[in-house]
C-alpha cells in the first residue's frame, strides 16, 4: 500500500519537507503474538521492507521483538555514559559532545563484538555497562604496556574479562515507564552558583 505525505511534520524545516516523497511505499504484516501467562491477540506491523520473500513474516516478527534493544541502547548512552545531562553551553559544543557519546558507544560495542567472536557467543548476551568496568579497570595496565606483542596478549585477556559479563536472554521483556525513586523537593538551580550564593550572604546579612 501507499502512505501519503503528511501536511507538516514540526520536526523538519519547509525545504526539507519539499523534498519528501508524495507517497510512501509500505508492506502491513499480520502478525499473531502468544506468550505463555497471556492472551494471544493479532497486531499489524508496518515496515518498508517489501520483498516478502527476502524479509519474511516470522523475520519481521523477531525484528518487532527485538525492540526492547533499542530502549537498553538509549539507556547505555544516557546513563551508563552520562549523556543524560549536556554539560557544553554552545550548539557547536554540543554537538561534538554527542559525538564523542556516540563513537565512545560505538568504540564499546566493537570491543563487545570482539569479544563475541572469540568465545562465540551473542553480542547482546554481553553487558555494555560490564564492560565500561573492564576498560576501566584495565585502562592503567594497558596504558603503561609498550611491547607490541605484550599489549596484544593483554587485549586478548582484555576480550575474554569482557566476556564474562552476561546478561539473561529476555525476549519478550516489558516494564512500565514509570520512575521507582521519589525526586526530591529541592528547588532548581536557576542562577549561577555564585549569584546563588550572594544572594543568601545578603539575606543573612
Amino acid at each position: 500500500m501507499r502512505w501519503p505525505k503528511p501536511g507538516f511534520i514540526r520536526s523538519l524545516s519547509w525545504q526539507a519537507q519539499k523534498k519528501l516523497p508524495e507517497f510512501l511505499a509500505v508492506r502491513e504484516c499480520l502478525l499473531h503474538v502468544g506468550q505463555a501467562g497471556f492472551c494471544s491477540r493479532t497486531i499489524i506491523v508496518v515496515t518498508t521492507l517489501l520483498d516478502a520473500e527476502t524479509f519474511t513474516k516470522k523475520e519481521i516478527a523477531g525484528l518487532y521483538r527485538a525492540r526492547w534493544n533499542a530502549e537498553l541502547d538509549l539507556r547505555s548512552l544516557k546513563q551508563t555514559l552520562q549523556m543524560d545531562i549536556l554539560r557544553c553551553k554552545t550548539p557547536e559544543l554540543v554537538r561534538k559532545e554527542i559525538w564523542m557519546h556516540v563513537l565512545a558507544y560505538n568504540l564499546i560495542r566493537t570491543i563487545m563484538a570482539q569479544a563475541a567472536t572469540k568465545h562465540r557467543i551473542e553480542p547482546r548476551t554481553i553487558s555494555f555497562k560490564g564492560t565500561l568496568q573492564t576498560l576501566e579497570a584495565f585502562q592503567a595496565e594497558i596504558k603503561h604496556l609498550h611491547n607490541a606483542v605484550l599489549r596484544l596478549h593483554f587485549y586478548q585477556a582484555l576480550l575474554d574479562a569482557v566476556a564474562t559479563h552476561r546478561v539473561a536472554k529476555r525476549p519478550n521483556r516489558f516494564e512500565p515507564r514509570l520512575l521507582k525513586r521519589r525526586r526530591k523537593r529541592d528547588m532548581y538551580l536557576s542562577k549561577s552558583r555564585q549569584e546563588t550564593k550572594s544572594e543568601m550572604l545578603k539575606r543573612l546579612k
